[in-house]
């Protein structure tokens, strides 16, 4: 009897120790740093009441082409952020099979993104191997280690000027471990879990290329599992816009040990994103301006957007398509200060995409 009492109290310590065992392991699992302040609250509930307006108000049968135009924003303004110059109309022509005269890298890279986002849906974000898979596609015939972590050390320069020395090359695997790890276990609002994320990711700076544009492609892919509206949601463009503010924000983030000013600052690009790409009440519209929006792509001159209106009276086309058009403000000229310039085109604006996404 007292053997079999020893053995049970034996059995109970060893599940004790175990258990404890238990907790200091998941005391010593990685963890960000990071605080969620009242500025970070506040900015999720109003992306997500945007969010949630945009989803009951969009008809994925009439976005189709704005999910496109939204694409090609997404496309060319993460390629921008990281020194490429093709701009939305070539894009275009690039995603249409057209030739585009531009030098050599710029297109490949372009086309890469193209072909990553084809196989954007299918990746999982808390997927190590998709991370990977997506960086071999997206850097395909750029570096040589395309698809794969860096195997040496590499730093963040502004300028002359070295602003982060990223962890040394044989750590990496370890600590994206750790970072999938965290993610996968994360309860955080996926807003949070996607900005930290991103943050990570580039304080890690995993790959010997391509890290700026695989941090923000994995915070898209992230926030989409959350709602499929991020898909098309450009936020790449505004980030693009407010450029030197994403890489401060990354550098205080850095400098505090604490990623809230990168938190706070995608949070303000998603909410600004949400809310320009939110379908609006459209205005009252000519049905001559509705064609005239929806042969737009990108930048084009004015022979451009006769040829796709199938118009050959330049009057007409000026009194009955352009000027209303222009007046509304769903168009602008691409040369405000020449306006009969031989090299004027005209591009959407912001309330031209709203009333495609609204028709």
């Amino acid at each position: 009897m007292a053997k079999g009492k020893s053995s049970l109290n034996n059995l109970r310590l060893n599940q004790t120790l175990k258990i404890e065992e238990e907790r200091m392991k998941a005391k010593a699992e990685y963890k960000p740093p990071y605080i969620i302040t009242p500025a970070i609250v506040n900015l999720i509930a109003q992306i997500s009441e945007a969010v949630g307006r945009m989803t009951v108000l969009a008809d994925s049968s009439k976005s189709l082409r704005l999910r496109r135009i939204n694409r090609i924003r997404t496309i060319q303004g993460s390629l921008a952020i990281e020194g490429n110059t093709l701009n939305e109309e070539q894009i275009t022509a690039i995603l249409e099979g057209r030739r585009v005269i531009a030098p050599p890298r710029e297109i490949l890279e372009v086309r890469n993104a193209i072909a990553a986002y084809e196989y954007f849906e299918k990746w999982r974000p808390d997927i190590e191997a998709d991370l990977l898979e997506a960086h071999r596609i997206m850097m395909a015939s750029l570096i040589d280690e395309a698809g794969s972590y860096r195997k040496s050390g590499v730093g963040v320069m502004a300028g002359d000027r070295v602003i982060h020395m990223a962890p040394p090359a044989d750590r990496i695997p370890m600590l994206m471990g750790d970072l999938f790890k965290w993610l996968t276990a994360s309860v955080e609002h996926p807003l949070i879990t996607s900005s930290v994320f991103h943050y990570e990711f580039e304080f890690l700076h995993p790959f010997a290329d391509g890290n700026g544009r695989m941090g923000r492609l994995w915070q898209t892919l992230i926030l989409t599992r959350w709602n499929h509206m991020f898909a098309n949601i450009p936020v790449e463009s505004l980030v693009h816009e407010h450029q030197s503010e994403y890489y401060q924000a990354l550098e205080d983030s850095t400098n505090r040990n604490d990623s809230a000013p990168f938190i706070g600052f995608m949070l303000k690009m998603i909410l600004d994103a949400v809310a320009t790409t939110a379908p609006q009440v459209a205005p009252q519209v000519t049905p001559q301006v509705k064609r005239l929006l929806g042969v737009i792509f990108g930048e084009m001159r004015r022979e451009e957007l006769q040829k796709a209106l199938d118009l050959q009276d330049r009057k007409s086309f000026s009194e009955r398509y352009l000027k209303p058009a222009l007046q509304d403000g769903l168009i602008e000229m691409t040369i405000t200060d020449k306006p009969n310039s031989r090299l004027q085109k005209y591009r959407l604006t912001k309330k031209g995409l709203n009333l495609l996404k609204a028709t």
